[in-house]
């Protein structure tokens, strides 16, 4: 079922082309028990757009994340990628559609090495009897974090080994190797230093020139301008405005944040 509103066309950098949006959610609510966490929230991302998703603790950010990505089923609302009404039941099916999510917590095996993070729950295998083809999974890897200069010691390198920021490079890594459509950036940078903000950021940046399209929730505000084409704010669950960040300051997105005028 196609969504009858129209979808706004942007020009996309990866490809100069006129498209409509990759994700587009309408009136979205959802509640838990009697409280309602989400109210009334309608946004899109393009491809080669990066859309931050600003507010205090409290305000939806989180829910919406969990919504994209299958955890959580809306109350109420519509969801649509690439202008087809979608639903997800769990977040299985929302990977199937091409979304990938980084939560905080990485969702890393620290005891695995990196090629097997890269390929958990999807490992290559060969043969008639199926054995992990982990040469296939070593130079996938070495190849695809080179693209994204994520600087690690080796693809056998053990998890638990890594900084901070290398752990948050093979999180951004692995979600990339499997999505089409969108990441989902749940605070990327929260717990890093500034050199590692940095390289993070460096690895966003390189994602939005390749065309996807990507969803970030943060808290600073320094990051959500140096990343981000537009800004939606949430205050208490409620969508309270969108700013395109080069025409926005962010005097004006703390008041939006805040309410105090």
């Amino acid at each position: 079922m196609t969504m009858a509103t129209p979808h706004e066309t942007v020009q996309t950098p990866a490809t100069g082309q006129q498209a409509g949006p990759v994700l587009r959610l309408e009136h979205i609510r959802k509640v838990f028990g009697g409280i309602t966490a989400v109210e009334d929230v309608s946004f899109d991302v393009s491809a080669g757009e990066v859309l931050a998703l600003v507010g205090d603790n409290g305000a939806g950010k989180s829910t919406l994340v969990r919504i994209i990505g299958g955890v959580y089923r809306q109350t109420a609302g519509r969801m649509a990628l690439n202008g087809e009404e979608i639903t997800f039941l769990d977040p299985s099916q929302s990977q199937a559609h091409g979304i990938q999510v980084v939560y905080q917590d990485l969702a890393l095996a620290e005891s695995q090495m990196v090629y097997m993070n890269l390929f958990l729950g999807r490992e290559a295998t060969i043969g008639p009897f199926r054995r992990l083809d982990r040469q296939r999974m070593i130079r996938e890897t070495e190849s695809l974090v080179r693209d994204l200069d994520v600087r690690i010691p080796s693809a056998t390198a053990l998890v638990r080994d890594l900084s901070g920021g290398q752990r948050q490079g093979i999180a951004i890594a692995r979600a990339t190797h499997r999505a089409t459509e969108l990441i989902l950036m749940d605070e990327p940078t929260a717990a890093l230093g500034v050199a590692e903000t940095a390289r993070v950021e460096k690895i966003i940046e390189g994602l939005k020139a390749r065309g996807l399209a990507i969803l970030i929730v943060s808290h600073s505000l320094d990051q959500v301008f140096r990343l981000s084409d537009r800004i939606c704010v949430l205050r208490r669950g409620k969508q309270v405005g969108m700013r395109r960040t080069a025409d926005a300051s962010k005097n004006e997105i703390v008041s939006m944040i805040t309410g105090l005028a």
